[in-house]
């Protein structure tokens, strides 16, 4: 025989696997409702299992234009530390182009890089990218007219202005820009 204590206070006899509901309903009502709550949040009712919470990303779009050999933005700005998408397009310029992220104060020297590939036979292949340490962020292709690029990459994680340029044969020095890491 079983004794419980009703929800007046008082004691009374239950027999076997007969249990007071009234007294349980509202705490397990709660307990259901956390346990979905936590499913729905994490994808798991264990803490170990649960996801973390979503990264910050910022979405930047960056163009070409046509016949000018410049970016359509000489300025982008991130946060440090954030993911960023970038999404580099050719709608409409005839020549080829590409995106590379580079440390600060280092854009002549890179280029001037870039500009020593004109004696390499094997440039195209290696899409016009110089060997440096300086290149933070490189392109995955050259893009044409009607093409892009998706880079993804995490933004530096000092403030700073980062430059941008385009390594395509004579294009750095007007292909150029700045990316503006903020904290």
């Amino acid at each position: 025989m079983c004794i419980a204590v009703d929800g007046t206070g008082r004691k009374r006899n239950l027999r076997p696997f007969q249990y007071p509901l009234n007294n349980i309903q509202v705490p397990m009502k709660k307990l259901i409702v956390s346990l979905i709550a936590a499913l729905a949040a994490t994808g798991s009712l264990f803490a170990q299992d649960a996801k973390p919470a979503a990264e910050e990303v910022t979405k930047l779009m960056l163009g070409v234009v046509p016949n000018v050999m410049q970016f359509d933005k000489k300025e982008l700005t991130v946060k440090a530390g954030t993911k960023v998408m970038l999404l580099f397009r050719n709608e409409k310029c005839p020549l080829q182009h590409n995106f590379l992220l580079l440390k600060p104060g280092t854009k002549d020297a890179v280029g001037a890089l870039a500009d020593k590939m004109l004696t390499d036979p094997e440039a195209l292949k290696k899409l016009y990218l110089p060997e440096s340490a300086d290149i933070l962020v490189k392109p995955a292709k050259l893009i044409g007219i009607g093409q892009s690029d998706l880079i993804e990459f995490t933004a530096p994680a000092e403030a700073g202005d980062y430059p941008y340029i385009c390594t395509f044969p004579g294009h750095w020095r007007l292909m150029n820009g700045v990316l503006k890491v903020t904290k």
